[in-house]
């Protein structure tokens, strides 16, 4: 008898590095077969994001883009998974997080009456203008999800706070932390030549990333002033910068930087790459959530050049602080860290708030007994430290 299929529609890199974890759960599982659509929006970092764990799509969509907006690139979607759903039903729809892709895939599945798992559920800013357009993508996600699984206690709250009932929310943690501790974990060699020769460096790391779009234009610009302030302050630190593919963007961040010494700009790295670079780097300065849930695994704080996040779990746990774009505040704070090692370790001296290595077992068990295949699993315990989870901080 063949096993019935969950879907698992992913359209950008953080949301194949977070529905990696997941899939290879639901084969050791066994009680469903997971299927792997690429949605289209950004084909090729999903499909070298994926090749870090072996996988690669099952199914990928072709969307043609030519004004670049999303309304065309969610009524693409939403037409051309409507189209597979109607012949190829599956038993249900994984979508994570709060992109246009998993609006689509939300949208697609519900008018098709197929329950819907938000993976990532309950984050907000509480703020629908930042981060734009993802916080109104998450809120509407969470009107027709079936089940949301959500990444802390505190995500969990603000569902229950907008009537959700409890039985529909579990606390799983966050299947990046999974993703990230598996892949470092096996020490892969830096496929990025430039990055590679920083890393026979005996300076410290500075990581940067500064991809959101609200960070682009001024805000950008001052980052990369604080980057070159502290390059000129501190001669025993190197920065690895991985670029925005947007030419605009890359052009911008070469302009402020080319030529700066000890500073290392980069396309987008593979996934391996990045993970290896976060867990060797002393300090990481970054507008990415993502990031900001794999930083405290490595003991790696975290300075969110974002004037809100809905990440507040990293910030309530002290190992992550507000930043904004604010040039002054970016070189005090990463000054004081830089200066004294002991308030650096301190940071994140509590562990991970956002995950204990096990989200992806919990999101294919919780997902098997919405469809009455097995048992509900027992929430993510409460805040574990660094050594509970086997990470050398």
């Amino acid at each position: 008898m063949s096993l019935r299929e969950v879907h698992l529609i992913g359209g950008t890199r953080p949301e194949a590095v977070k529905l990696a974890p997941v899939v290879l759960a639901f084969r050791e599982a066994g009680l469903l077969r997971p299927i792997l659509l690429a949605s289209g929006q950004h084909p090729t970092m999903v499909t070298q994001a994926l090749a870090a764990f072996d996988l690669e799509p099952d199914i990928t969509l072709t969307v043609e883009r030519h004004t670049g907006t999303q309304a065309e690139l969610l009524t693409a979607m939403v037409q051309q998974l409507d189209e597979l759903w109607s012949v190829r039903t599956p038993a249900a729809v994984i979508v994570q997080g709060d992109t246009t892709t998993s609006l689509a895939g939300a949208l697609a599945a519900f008018w098709r009456r197929i329950p819907v798992v938000h993976l990532e559920a309950g984050l907000r800013s509480g703020d629908l203008a930042s981060p734009f357009p993802e916080e109104g993508n998450r809120r509407l996600v969470a009107q027709v999800a079936s089940l949301h699984l959500a990444p802390t206690p505190l995500a969990a709250m603000n569902l229950l706070d907008e009537k959700i009932a409890a039985s529909d929310v579990l606390v799983t943690g966050n299947t990046v932390v999974d993703a990230t501790l598996a892949v470092a974990a096996r020490g892969l060699p830096y496929e990025n030549p430039a990055v590679a020769a920083r890393a026979t460096s005996t300076n410290r790391l500075v990581l940067v990333t500064a991809h959101r779009r609200e960070s682009w234009g001024e805000p950008l610009d001052r980052i990369l002033g604080a980057v070159k302030e502290l390059i000129a302050r501190y001669p025993d630190i190197d920065v690895v910068l991985p670029s925005h593919p947007n030419p605009a963007v890359r052009a911008q961040v070469d302009a402020a930087l080319a030529g700066v010494e000890r500073v290392t700009v980069t396309d987008p790295l593979p996934y391996p790459d990045l993970s290896r670079l976060l867990s060797e780097a002393y300090l990481v300065l970054t507008d990415s959530g993502g990031i900001q849930e794999e930083a405290p695994s490595f003991g790696v704080p975290a300075l969110v050049l974002r004037d809100v996040t809905e990440r507040v779990e990293s910030l309530d746990a002290g190992c992550a602080k507000l930043v904004g774009s604010d040039p002054a505040l970016i070189v005090a704070e990463a000054s004081a860290l830089l200066d004294s090692r002991l308030r650096r370790d301190a940071m994140t001296s509590g562990g991970n708030p956002y995950g204990d290595g096990r989200a992806a077992a919990r999101t294919a068990q919780a997902t098997a007994a919405l469809l009455g295949l097995a048992p509900s699993p027992e929430a993510m315990p409460v805040l574990q430290s660094a050594t509970e989870i086997g990470v050398d901080a």
